[in-house]
Formats: C-alpha cells, structure tokens, sequence
C-alpha cells in the first residue's frame, strides 16, 4: 500500500502496483540496441564522439527527432551557447493528456569528446526514444500530457537542462508535476540503482517507490543510490519538481555483496570504459539495457495513467 498511496499523492492515479505492471508494454530490446548502433554510426561519421559543439551531437539530434516527428511527436529543438558553440536540447511532447499535469523523463544525447558515449549516454536516449515510439504505436491516449526531452551539454555540467528548465515560467514549471532521469542503462558489468528521494522534493519518494516496483515485477533487486547534482534531473530538483531516475554504474567498482546480488565481477568497474574512447556498442550489458528500458515504460506508463 505503500506504492499506492505515493503514486496517489503525486499523479493522482487510481490504480494499483498490479495493474501497472499489466498496463506497461515489454519494450523489444532489439529495437533500443538498433538507435544504439545509429548513434554509433554517426559518432564514427563525426570524428569519433557526439559532443557539444560537434556535428555528431547535432546529428544525433536530428536522428531522434526525425523518428519522432514521423511517430506523430511535437517537436522542438531549443538552442544555446556554451563555450563558444551552439548546443542543442530536443523537446518532444505527445500531443494528448491533460496539460496542465505533465509527466516528464529525459536523458542527456551528448557524449565527450574521447568518444561515441553508448553507454553514456547512448543507453539512456535509445531507451526513452523506444518508449517514447511504442507509446505512439500503441496509439496511448494518457490521462496526463507526456514530455520528453534529449539534452546537450550535459558532460560540460548539465548544461543544456539548466538552460531549459531556466527557460520554464513559474506557471510552466508548476504543471511539471514529476521528471525521471535515464543517465547510463546499460553498464556492462550492471547494477541496478535506483535514485534516492532522500533531500529531493517532495513527491521524488513516489517515483522512487514506482521505479523499485518496475525492477521487484522483473525480480530484481536494487540498491538506492543518491546521485545528487551528478545528472540532469538536478535543475529539475531545484525547481522543486518532484525527480527520479535509475542508473546501472559508471566508474565506482562493484563489491562483492553487489555481484552476489545482481552477478557480474566485483572489484571490477561498472563500467570500465565510462568516459573513454572504447565506450561503442560493444559496451553494453543486453540485460541491463533491457531491464531498464522496461522499467523506463513501467514508471512512465504509470504516472501518466495510460
């Protein structure tokens, strides 16, 4: 009763853990790993990576953007300046459902400059633009409006969210009743984390109650983990925008209590590669990648009453 009663609290929902889990589609992992080897395919057409201020980022951009716009998305891609190069946020919104009650998730499209970034933040983006395309083909009317949104810059400190929920009105934020992150999915030696609501805003601990519930119907455990101001659902926090997310480990090594749990080597990184030149789609967990993307579709079917 505990789920219920958050997502009661903060969506105003009427349904329960159970009937979540029916309404939330099983996302075809085939489908994320093809965007993933797209990215790949552009980051090696652009010099290696998809960096702000490099033609990679950019068409990653219209890579997604197209799907989107074919899906029967409204796009838009919001412009800024950051060291001396125009960055990119891509916003797209499924044009149903209440809005003035707007469910949001995102993740950040740029990666650094040493290299594609497929697991940072290729996962993350491949899997909300699979979600964002199965809601279109399942032709979902929501009770409340469904936003997503692909952010430049984060590598260069969040950079391109900042900008964005700095450009909302108070009004604008006000109708942003909760943003979920995908920061890093598919981590190949994977955990299974979970953002903790402790310090975010009231109702984050809703969203972190929904996202344990999406990994306990697979039967997978998960640890809390406080990412604070690492990722793009910070400015969102700040806001006072209820916020959450999940992450499979970037540099930090695995204990051995953690490969116990979820398998893999401890001792070893969650991801050896995080932030170099060999993180391409060969570093990527398919169970990992596939275990969140569904839970990307459990949280956000759920919250927008689909």
């Amino acid at each position: 009763m505990k789920l219920l009663a958050a997502l009661l609290l903060v969506t105003g929902l009427t349904i329960s853990p159970a009937q979540a889990a029916l309404a939330a589609p099983d996302i075809p992992v085939a489908n994320v790993q093809a965007h993933l080897n797209e990215l790949q395919r552009i980051a090696n057409a652009n010099g290696g990576n998809r960096a702000h201020g490099r033609p990679g980022h950019k068409a990653s951009v219209d890579y997604v953007k197209a799907k989107l716009d074919a899906a029967g998305y409204q796009t838009r891609i919001q412009t800024f300046t950051n060291s001396g190069a125009t960055g990119y946020n891509l916003i797209a919104d499924w044009p149903f459902g209440d809005a003035s009650q707007v469910i949001m998730a995102g993740g950040h499209l740029d990666s650094v400059t040493r290299g594609p970034g497929i697991n940072d933040n290729g996962s993350g983006s491949a899997g909300l633009l699979e979600v964002a395309l199965t809601v279109a083909r399942q032709n979902v009317r929501p009770a409340k409006h469904l936003r997503f949104g692909w952010w430049g810059a984060e590598e260069l400190g969040l950079v391109g969210s900042t900008f964005y929920v700095n450009s909302l009105t108070s009004a604008q934020k006000s109708v942003i009743k909760a943003y979920v992150n995908f920061d890093m999915t598919g981590s190949p030696n994977p955990g299974y984390f979970v953002y903790s609501s402790s310090g975010q805003p009231s109702g984050s601990l809703a969203i972190e109650d929904l996202l344990e519930a999406g990994f306990a119907a697979k039967g997978v455990p998960t640890e809390l983990t406080s990412v604070g101001g690492r990722s793009d659902h910070a400015a969102f926090a700040r806001a006072g925008i209820p916020t959450g997310g999940t992450f499979s480990g970037a540099e930090v090594r695995k204990t051995a209590a953690q490969a116990q749990k979820w398998g893999g080597q401890a001792n070893v990184a969650f991801d050896r590669c995080y932030h170099q030149a060999c993180d391409t789609s060969g570093n990527i967990n398919v169970t990992s990648l596939d275990r969140h993307t569904d839970v990307i579709a459990y949280a956000l079917y759920s919250l927008i009453g689909a």
